[in-house]
C-alpha cells in the first residue's frame, strides 16, 4: 500500500514535457498534491494568458489622456512622458466612460506602439482592466499604510510577485490557477498532455495538482535527440535507444522516469501527426517577433485541438525585458510594439479559425510601476492595467476603478504605486467561470476569493 501510495505521489508530481537535446526528458512538479473534482464541456474553449515578465509599466501603456490626469502623468515622468499630441490618434472611445472611487471621468490613450489594438477595441474584441493586481481581500490605503489587513507576501519582488500572481503564492508555490483550472477539465480532454501548454518554457501558472504543462517550441514538440533522426545513422539504434530510456524498470523512481519520458515519446509522435494533418494558417504574423511566433503556435494547437480530442485547454506563451529602470524611451516602446502586433495577429488567427468566440486572450505581469519617475525609467510598483481580448470579450470597456493620478493621491501608496482595486483572484475567478469551473470549484482554486462578495467574483467582460 505505502508503495503503491509513493508511486501515485511520484506520478502527480512528475511534469510531462517535450524534450530538448540530451537534457533531461522530464520536469518535476515538487507539489503537495490533491484530487481535483472533474468538470465536463461539450464544446471547446481556451484562455490563453501572456505574461510579460518585468513589471510592464502601467502608465506608459495606457496613457491617461484627460486633461488634469494628463498634467499630473507629465509632471511625475517629465523626461519619459508622451507629449499629448501624440496620444490623439490612439485616445479610447468606450461604450461607458471609466470613472475613479469619487465619480470623477477619466479619459485613456493607448501608447501610439499600440495602435494595431485600437480598432480590436473599437470593434469591441477588446477591454481594458483598470488598476488589477495582487490582493489577498479588498484593501483601503488606511489599512494598507495601518498595515491592519493582510496583504500579499513579498510585494514588489519580482519573483514572487510574479508567482503571486500565478498561483496565489509566492515564490516556491506548486501549481497555478491556470494549471488548476486544467485539473478540472483534463479528464474531459481526449489526450489529458494537451490540457495545459506551455510555449515559453516553464511557469507555475501552468502546474495543476493533477495537470501537467506540456512544453512545445514555436516550432512544434522538441523531440528526444536520437530519435528525431537515426542515431549514428542506424534506425536499429534509434529503436534500442527508445526501448532503453521508456521500458518498464523495477525500481520505482526508475520506473517513473521511464514512463515519463515515454509519454512524451508518444505525445511527440501524437502532436506532430495532428499539426501536420491540419491547414496551414494565412494570418500573417509578424516576422522576427518571438512573441507573434509563440502564439501562432498557440494557433496551431488550436487547430488541431479536435484531433487532439481537446475540450478545454489552457496556454501560456510569455516576453521579457519589461523591468525597465531606465532607457523608458528607448526600450518599451519596441516592446509594447511586438505586443501590438502579435495579439493582432493571434486574434484575425481566431478568427481565421472561426473560433473567435471561443478563445479569450488575457495580459499580465509581476506588477505594475511607480509613476513617479527614476530618471529616465521607473521602479517597481504594484497595480496596473491589462487587456483581455476574444470574441467572447465585452470589449470596447473599461472594468474596474479608474485610479486617480496624483502624488500622494488615494490610490498612492508611494512614488505613484497603484493600490489595486481589482484583485488578481477577481479576474481569474471571471474567466474559470467562462470556461464552465463551477461557484464551488473556483473558491478551491482561488483561496483568496472567499474574501469578495459573491456579486464582486466576476467583472463581467465575457
Amino acid at each position: 500500500m505505502h508503495n503503491n501510495q509513493s508511486r501515485r505521489a511520484f506520478l502527480k508530481r512528475a511534469s510531462a514535457l517535450s524534450v530538448a537535446g540530451v537534457a533531461a526528458p522530464w520536469a518535476l512538479n515538487l507539489a503537495a498534491m490533491a484530487e481535483a473534482s472533474a468538470a465536463t464541456a461539450s464544446d471547446y474553449k481556451a484562455l490563453v494568458c501572456v505574461f510579460l515578465y518585468g513589471g510592464n509599466d502601467y502608465a506608459n501603456t495606457l496613457v491617461p489622456y484627460d486633461g488634469a490626469s494628463y498634467a499630473a502623468y507629465q509632471q511625475m515622468r517629465p523626461s519619459f512622458a508622451y507629449a499629448h499630441a501624440a496620444l490623439s490618434p490612439t485616445v479610447l472611445k468606450p461604450s461607458a466612460t471609466p470613472l475613479d472611487s469619487s465619480g470623477t471621468a477619466h479619459t485613456y490613450a493607448l501608447a501610439p506602439e499600440l495602435a494595431p489594438l485600437l480598432p480590436l477595441f473599437d470593434a469591441g474584441r477588446l477591454g481594458v482592466i483598470l488598476n488589477v493586481g495582487t490582493l489577498v481581500q479588498p484593501t483601503t490605503k488606511l489599512q494598507y499604510t495601518s498595515k491592519s489587513v493582510k496583504l500579499p507576501p513579498k510585494l514588489f519582488s519580482h519573483n514572487d510577485q510574479q508567482s503571486v500572481w500565478q498561483s496565489s503564492s509566492p515564490e516556491g508555490a506548486t501549481s497555478g490557477w491556470g494549471g488548476r483550472i486544467g485539473d478540472l477539465f483534463e479528464s474531459g480532454n481526449g489526450n489529458a498532455t494537451f490540457t495545459c501548454v506551455n510555449v515559453s518554457g516553464n511557469a507555475v501558472f501552468m502546474s495543476g495538482k493533477s495537470a501537467v504543462q506540456y512544453q512545445v517550441s514555436t516550432g512544434g514538440s522538441v523531440p528526444l535527440a536520437g530519435l528525431k533522426a537515426p542515431l549514428f545513422g542506424s534506425s536499429a539504434c534509434s529503436e534500442a535507444l527508445r526501448t532503453l530510456v521508456s521500458q518498464p524498470r523495477a525500481h520505482l523512481l526508475e520506473h517513473e522516469y521511464s514512463r515519463v519520458t515515454k509519454r512524451s515519446i508518444d505525445a511527440d509522435t501524437v502532436l506532430t501527426g495532428a499539426l501536420a494533418s491540419s491547414p496551414a494558417l494565412a494570418t500573417a504574423f509578424p516576422a522576427g517577433n518571438n512573441l507573434a511566433d509563440q502564439l501562432k503556435m498557440v494557433a496551431r494547437m488550436i487547430s488541431a485541438g479536435p484531433a487532439l480530442g481537446a475540450k478545454r485547454q489552457v496556454f501560456f506563451v510569455s516576453m521579457g525585458g519589461f523591468d525597465t529602470h531606465d532607457a523608458m524611451l528607448t526600450a518599451h516602446p519596441g516592446l509594447l510594439g511586438g505586443v501590438a502586433g502579435a495579439l493582432a495577429a493571434f486574434q484575425q488567427a481566431t478568427v481565421e479559425l472561426g473560433l473567435a468566440d471561443k478563445i479569450t486572450t488575457f495580459t499580465a505581469s509581476d506588477f505594475g510601476r511607480t509613476m513617479s519617475g527614476n530618471n529616465d525609467g521607473s521602479d517597481h510598483g504594484w497595480g496596473s492595467m491589462h487587456f483581455v481580448m476574444g470574441g467572447a470579450v465585452k470589449g470596447q470597456r473599461f472594468y474596474g476603478t479608474a485610479p486617480v493620478v496624483a502624488n500622494g493621491g488615494p490610490d498612492d501608496v508611494g512614488q505613484g504605486r497603484l493600490l489595486p482595486t481589482t484583485s488578481v483572484d477577481q479576474l481569474a475567478a471571471t474567466l474559470g467561470k467562462w470556461m464552465g469551473v463551477s461557484d464551488s470549484d473556483l473558491l478551491g482554486m482561488l483561496p483568496s476569493l472567499v474574501n469578495y462578495n459573491a456579486s464582486a467574483r466576476n467583472l463581467g467582460f465575457v
